[in-house]
């Protein structure tokens, strides 16, 4: 199993738009969270980490402690800091802010959640996106799972908690590969792929890995490195992909005929991938989403994307947990080169015991997005749309249909009113 060309971030490196970065480790039971934070918290290069773990005695920092800000803060000889969580995890982020606030600690620059390992990392992205306090402060960077490879195919099989972890996840950490054979390594890849066909990996060497290689894998390490976002969406997944000549058709490998990764162990989980070759409008395309997040809630684990829209020169990255909505980030450019560079929107989809119908549905809505005035009217009889938060995004109004040049835009209409009164 090859480790995967992945980029290079700065640990300790300002926060974008003067958001913390959170960063959410993952992994089943046994996988080798542990191991991979207590090597993370000895280094000098995690200063201005903020680590939040379930049990401090869990990771074996008590002889590098320097000095204990109270019963759960302490600062490390690296300069990180690590709390236990033994509440409200919003809380606890809510008091690290005000602490740097009152310059008690020095400026966080990152934090990294620990959950544990039966724990489904869905409510935890939540909470960073509901809480508006939160949100305003911290902003998710991305979720990393660590992959026990000698067991991967039998936990993937017995435990849904496990298939989860793995399916949301921005990036793979694939360990014990050093004890795993052959036929265990063809076995975790085919796993993987089949639940996560997008996720870059990381071969964790004896539970060690640079920080450089963990983090900025989100959607919102978009708001440092724009040009890297194939990474983020997976660029092996449409490399070499043809468009078809519908409207919207899905592109995939040449080596996949089908439309989606169906895992051969459990047949829950899918993924298919959606290549817009023309731009829908910004409303049109929110509400329709929104509706399909509403439609298929309990079965939809990720989307995630890159939008070609009317009227900008600019891709809109988008990302939905579950039924909730990220907040859109409009980027700067996009890239020059790689698979993105053909300005095309594409959607990733990622859900759990959908079935063909489910996906040719899922397709033909977004087909067929409305127009901004139906958009609107939709909008008005579904006030709870997981993605209302988009609409007030200022963008140009959708084009109608007319003769365009290089400086107008010319509706047939007007031609015909100004016959009627010549």
């Amino acid at each position: 199993m090859a480790q995967n060309d992945f980029i290079a971030g700065e640990t300790g490196r300002p926060a974008a738009a003067g958001r913390v970065p959170v960063t959410v480790l993952t992994g089943f039971l046994g996988a080798g969270k542990t191991t991979l934070l207590n090597a993370l918290v000895n280094r000098p290069d995690m200063a201005g980490v903020a680590v939040f773990i379930n049990e401090l005695g869990d990771v074996g920092i008590d002889h590098h402690l320097v000095e204990r800000i109270d019963d759960a803060l302490v600062i490390l000889d690296s300069g990180c800091l690590c709390c236990t969580v033994q509440g409200d995890l919003m809380t606890a982020l809510m008091r690290l802010h005000d602490r740097m606030a009152r310059r008690e600690i020095a400026p966080v620059t990152r934090v990294l959640i620990e959950t544990t390992g039966l724990a489904d990392p869905g409510p935890v992205l939540r909470a960073l996106m509901e809480d508006r306090q939160v949100s305003a402060r911290y902003r998710c960077d991305g979720i990393l799972t660590v992959v026990d490879v000698t067991r991967a195919r039998d936990q993937i099989d017995r435990h849904r908690e496990a298939m989860v972890q793995i399916s949301m996840a921005d990036r793979l950490l694939l360990s014990k590969c050093d004890l795993a054979g052959r036929v265990e390594r063809d076995a975790a890849d085919r796993a993987l792929t089949a639940l996560n066909p997008t996720a870059p990996r990381v071969v964790l060497d004896r539970g060690v890995a640079e920080p450089a290689d963990l983090f900025s894998s989100g959607l919102y390490a978009a708001e440092e490195r724009p040009a890297d976002l194939s990474d983020w969406l997976g660029g092996s997944l449409w490399r070499g992909g043809s468009k078809a000549q519908t409207r919207f058709a899905a592109t995939l490998p040449p080596t996949k005929p089908t439309h989606h990764y169906a895992t051969p162990h459990s047949g829950r989980v899918r993924s298919f991938v959606i290549t817009f070759d023309d731009a829908p409008g910004w409303r049109g395309f929110s509400v329709a989403l929104g509706e399909i997040l509403s439609d298929w809630a309990g079965k939809l684990l990720r989307v995630k994307g890159l939008m070609a829209l009317p009227g900008l020169d600019v891709p809109m990255a988008v990302q939905c947990v579950e039924d909730v909505a990220y907040a859109p980030v409009r980027l700067d450019a996009w890239p020059r080169t790689g698979p993105l560079a053909d300005r095309c929107g594409r959607l990733v989809f990622i859900g759990e015991d959908l079935g063909d119908e489910d996906e040719a549905q899922i397709r033909a809505r977004l087909a067929r997005v409305p127009g901004d005035r139906d958009a609107l009217r939709r909008l008005a009889g579904c006030r709870g749309l997981p993605t209302r938060n988009w609409l007030s995004e200022r963008l140009p109004l959708t084009p109608r249909a007319g003769l365009v040049s290089d400086a107008f835009v010319i509706q047939p209409r007007f031609l015909g009113e100004a016959r009627g009164h010549g």
